[in-house]
């Protein structure tokens, strides 16, 4: 599974690369076509309208001559010939001819500007008929597109050698942003499912990594559950064997010592179960409390006295610091001792090796809150490991130290009481140094005296 995971990303990564590819390479021709669409069609009606106008004087061929007239209003001070398309169109009539044109083509809201010039030899050409805003529009060619179609006398005419040619240029805005704006809700569906694709990605792989998380939780909960079992079950086996034995038949004092390793033994691996139980019906939010008026400096003075023994036993230290000035709270009291009892209990399972632990209680109080802190001065954990010390079945690696028993459950189990009290806790640690967890609990309001006004 390790080997497959890392190709199955890249194949997946590859695969949304290689689409998301495609489609911008889609997108990309998309624009190119259609820009060549949209100036044909601007050169169409160009020629079309030209054709139109040019037949008062011939049928003349398409150029793509570019032309830049010198802009002079000469036509007042010149009249023009009769047979001259300058002369005999005004220029609102060869604006609406063009008009009808782009609506034929589909292009009813492009705007536009024309200008039509003359071009005599041997002199600067000049617009005969031009709209009000062709000769900016012209000039600006960075965001302005221009197209023209050249109008000849026809050939064998007597117009032939009297008339002189003319030029209809037309202009629009960038045909880029033309198409861009054509193609705006295509571009956004485009988008919208190439955000589908990064995001059915994105979800895939973090489902695989969680799935795999899962699997190596899973194992390590069954080795846990493993060797938790199996130690009972073995001494259970061995006593089973021992009552059997002839001698310890004819002792009374030997029946009862192993008859109450049985039950001992027993009675432990029923707590486990209880433990994993009550885990499954925190897990399903099921679990009940049973609320009344706690005083917590009662509970933690409680649950510290029984550890007072087992820190002797190691030359251990217990500090306590009770400063809260308040204390009360609406609480499960089998849910608090049991929560301070597993911190407790954690503090001195991951000590450290020929160090005496030392503990340290500390409480304080705010306006709406009591604060308990819980302060070790154990192995510590690296910042990965506190990120996920909450996780249910998540066990810390502890290098060397394998004495540590459980399943993973109990700081789950403490923040789902922390929880369900309405309360938060946080976990800071450093490797080498200790660990301390602070825990807050929203405080009882204080009942009034008599005569008091209540509190807001």
């Amino acid at each position: 599974m390790k080997r497959i995971f890392p190709i199955i990303i890249l194949l997946i990564t590859l695969s949304v690369l290689g689409i998301i590819w495609i489609q911008v390479s889609w997108l990309r021709n998309m624009l190119l076509l259609k820009e060549d669409q949209v100036e044909q069609k601007v050169y169409d009606v160009t020629k079309g309208v030209g054709e139109d106008l040019g037949q008062y004087k011939s049928s003349p061929a398409p150029s793509k001559v570019k032309i830049f007239p010198e802009v002079r209003d000469e036509f007042s001070l010149e009249f023009s010939k009769p047979y001259s398309v300058g002369q005999r169109f005004t220029t609102l009539e060869i604006f609406n001819k063009l008009k009808v044109a782009f609506a034929n083509q589909g292009l009813k809201d492009l705007n536009f500007e024309f200008g039509l010039a003359s071009l005599r030899p041997g002199s600067p050409p000049y617009m005969e008929r031009m709209s009000a805003n062709f000769t900016n529009w012209y000039q600006d060619s960075a965001h302005y597109y221009a197209t023209n179609y050249i109008l000849l006398a026809p050939g064998g005419s007597l117009l032939e050698s009297l008339a002189y040619d003319e030029v209809l240029i037309v202009v629009v805005p960038n045909i880029k942003n033309i198409v861009a704006k054509d193609l705006i809700p295509l571009m956004i569906f485009s988008i919208l499912l190439m955000v589908v694709v990064l995001t059915a990605f994105y979800l895939t792989v973090h489902t695989m990594l969680k799935q795999k998380k899962l699997s190596e939780i899973k194992n390590d909960f069954i080795n846990n559950m493993t060797h938790e079992f199996k130690t009972p079950i073995a001494t259970i086996s061995l006593a089973v064997d021992a009552l059997k034995n002839e001698k310890v038949m004819a002792d009374p004092q030997k029946l009862l010592y192993f008859s109450g390793i049985i039950k001992e033994e027993n009675q432990r691996m029923n707590r486990q179960v209880e433990t994993i139980l009550k885990s499954a019906l925190m897990d399903r939010q099921e679990v009940q409390l049973n609320l009344k008026t706690l005083h917590l400096h009662e509970i933690i003075g409680d649950v510290a006295d029984n550890f007072v023994l087992r820190l002797n036993e190691k030359n251990g230290e217990l500090e306590t610091n009770l400063g809260a000035t308040h204390d009360q709270i609406e609480g499960d009291e089998v849910h608090i001792s049991n929560l301070v009892n597993n911190l407790m209990d954690n503090a001195v399972k991951y000590s450290k090796e020929n160090v005496p632990p030392r503990i340290c209680l500390t409480t304080e109080s705010t306006a709406d809150k009591f604060i308990l802190r819980i302060e070790d001065n154990g192995i510590g954990m690296t910042r990965e490991t506190v990120k996920r010390i909450f996780e249910k079945f998540y066990r810390a690696h502890t290098g060397n130290v394998h004495n540590v028993k459980g399943f993973g459950l109990g700081l789950s189990y403490v923040k789902t009481v922390v929880e369900a009290h309405n309360g938060d806790i946080k976990a800071d640690s450093t490797l080498g140094k200790g660990s301390c967890f602070t825990i807050e609990f929203p405080l009882k309001p204080p009942v009034p005296l008599k005569g008091e006004p209540r509190s807001k």
